[in-house]
This record gives C-alpha cells, structure tokens and sequence, in this order.
C-alpha cells in the first residue's frame, strides 16, 4: 500500500490519547468473570462497542482531552504515512472517510465525520469504558472509533495474521463500516440478536468487512473533486493481506486456539471464511449495494 507522497494528511480526524489514563474504569465484565478474556476477544475484536454486546458495565464517560500536537508536527504528507505506522492510520482514516463523503453525496445523503480516537491501555467512551483487550471498536454512541495501535502487533503474534500495512487498513476500514451502518440504520437491525452462525452480530460484522472491501475497491480512485487519490497503489499481495488478516479473525480461528473446539451458537463475527466472502464481495463490485447480509443465508 502507497501513500501519494504530495499529499495532505488531516490529523483532525484524529483524536491522539496515547500515554493517558483513559479515565474512569475498565468495564469489569470485559475482563474479569465468566470466561474472561476469551469471552471479550471472540466476541469483540474488530467489533462495535462493548455495550451494543452487552459487554459493558455502562461506566465511564469522556477520556482525558487528546492532544495531537505531536501527531500534527509528524504526520502532515503521505510520504509521511509512507514512513510511520501511526501516519499512515490517519492517512487511511482520512482516505475511508473522503470516499464514504462521496459515496453519500452520490446518493443523496450527507456523511457526518467520525474520528478515531488512538489510545494506550484502557479508555473511556460514552459506551463505557473499554481496555486495549477487546480490541478496536466503535461506539454508536459518540459516533468514534477507538484503537489502541498496539494491537496490530497482537494481531500478528496472538492471532497469526501476517500483518502489513493493508491488514492494518483493513482493520480500519471495517471499523468504519460500522459508522456507515449507524448513519444508515442497519446497527440497529441487531437487537438482542447477538450470538450464533446466522445472527444479527454475525450479518452486521460480515457486512462491516464487505463495506471495508468497498472502499479498498474505491482508495486509488480519483476523488470527487478530480484530486489524486490519498492512496495511490493496492498490490494483490495488499488485498491478501487484508483477508489474511479477516480469516485470523474468524469466529472458528479464534475458538480453535484459544478453546480448542469450534462452537458456531457462540459467533459473534462470522467464520474465517465468510469474513474474506464478504470482503471479496465488497473489493469485487466496490458497490455498497452488493453488502445486503440481513437478507437470506449467510
């Protein structure tokens, strides 16, 4: 993946927290009871926030301001995202939010921003508080999405993902696409229709990975305005990548390493399989209209 070297980064899209205390409490039952911490990576990782699963013990509240001056002074052009991992997440960041503006502009609507909030540790959001364990999520209701950029090593070492920077993007993307589905209603097809291989959770999370594969589709495209594109080249080796990154993320993968047996009635997420199905469905058609799971079998 390749960053126009002559282009803008917006790091006001960001909102920088690293190395404060999140501020309130972790929820306790994301960590501690039950199953513990395999209950929370299976159920959350790459997943909307901790309280749409019932994860969450409602604590929490705004996190210590974000101070971005270092971010702003480093991550200012995409040679800059070429060369610093945390560059290049506001590069993608500020590329999945141009191309979802314009995609809702095409279609009559109007996209509102959403900013990711990068994080050390723990954090807490208007859906309580979250610790760096369950992963990046979203929080329908401050309308952010929190990552605590540690976690790409994770998804490499705890998870077996090959890494690279698109498997970093598309990790970011999906997080996004849970935004488009909270400004269009579909989060809320969800209900308390959480858990199993056919379940809402399991169709919100597989459409979130085809709306990733829909912008990855549209990211070296001309934007709107006839401006080059923030990403300039997506290798195969990029998109292989990317779904080597959803299939360690499977529903089945996880539950295999960390539990030893495969149980479908817990998903939350999908299989390793369907997560590259539906994102090869989004990067195939780049149309967000092919991303229909609510509807049939998955």
């Amino acid at each position: 993946m390749q960053f126009n070297d002559d282009a803008d980064l917006d790091t006001s899209q960001i909102e920088d927290s690293r190395g404060s205390r999140g501020g309130g409490r972790p929820s306790g039952k994301m960590i501690g009871g039950g199953a513990g911490i395999l209950v929370v990576i299976v159920a959350l990782i790459f997943g909307i926030s901790p309280d749409q699963l019932g994860l969450s013990d409602g604590g929490g509240g705004s996190s210590l301001p974000a101070d971005n001056q270092a971010l702003d002074e480093s991550c200012r052009s995409g040679k800059d995202a070429n060369a610093r991992d945390d560059c290049r997440i506001v590069g993608v960041v500020n590329s999945a939010q141009a191309y979802w503006s314009t995609e809702f502009a095409a279609r009559g609507g109007r996209y509102t921003a959403a900013p990711t909030r990068f994080f050390s540790g723990s954090v807490s959001t208007a859906c309580g508080g979250a610790t760096s364990a369950v992963g990046p999520f979203y929080c329908p209701a401050d309308n952010k999405v929190y990552i605590d950029l540690g976690f790409f090593k994770d998804l490499r070492t705890k998870f077996g993902a090959k890494g690279g920077p698109f498997a970093e993007a598309y990790v970011i993307a999906h997080e996004y696409g849970h935004h488009i589905q909270n400004l269009t209603g579909q989060m809320a097809k969800v209900g308390n229709d959480r858990q199993g291989p056919q379940s809402g959770a399991v169709r919100l999370e597989l459409q979130a990975d085809c709306y990733a594969g829909v912008w990855a589709k549209n990211a070296t495209r001309p934007q709107a305005n006839g401006a080059a594109p923030l990403i300039s080249q997506l290798t195969e080796q990029d998109i292989a990548d990317g779904l080597d990154a959803a299939a360690a993320v499977g529903d089945d993968r996880i539950q295999q390493e960390f539990q030893g047996r495969v149980n479908p009635e817990s998903w939350t997420h999908g299989s390793a399989a369907q997560r590259q199905q539906w994102f090869t469905q989004g990067y195939r058609t780049g149309d967000m209209a092919s991303c229909d799971t609510f509807s049939g079998r998955i």
